[in-house]
């Protein structure tokens, strides 16, 4: 479950506006088969291939509920952040 987070916060953060955080305490490997449809409306147009006539299914939310058991909660919870403070050219040795 860490991985299929990971994954979703990777992948999908401009679909979910969010980071996502596995919470759910399960353990273990899955084989995870999720069908979903990017909303047109809500996509970066970059990553629009589809005609939007084309687009069915439900959308992600819907998807992990219904074909996983899964569902996406608004919370607010710790992240990971790398900040850089200063830089410079490397030394020519």
């Amino acid at each position: 479950m860490a991985v299929l987070a990971s994954t979703l916060s990777r992948k999908y953060v401009s679909l979910l506006g969010r980071n996502v955080i596995d919470a759910t305490g399960l353990s273990g490997a899955y084989d995870v088969h999720l069908e979903w449809a990017i909303d047109p409306l809500s996509a970066p147009a970059a990553s629009n291939s589809t005609p939007a006539s084309d687009v069915t299914g439900p959308s992600i939310f819907a998807a992990l509920q219904e074909q996983l058991g899964l569902k996406l909660k608004l919370a607010k919870g710790p992240v990971e952040v790398l900040v850089i403070d200063h830089i410079e050219t490397a030394s020519a040795n």
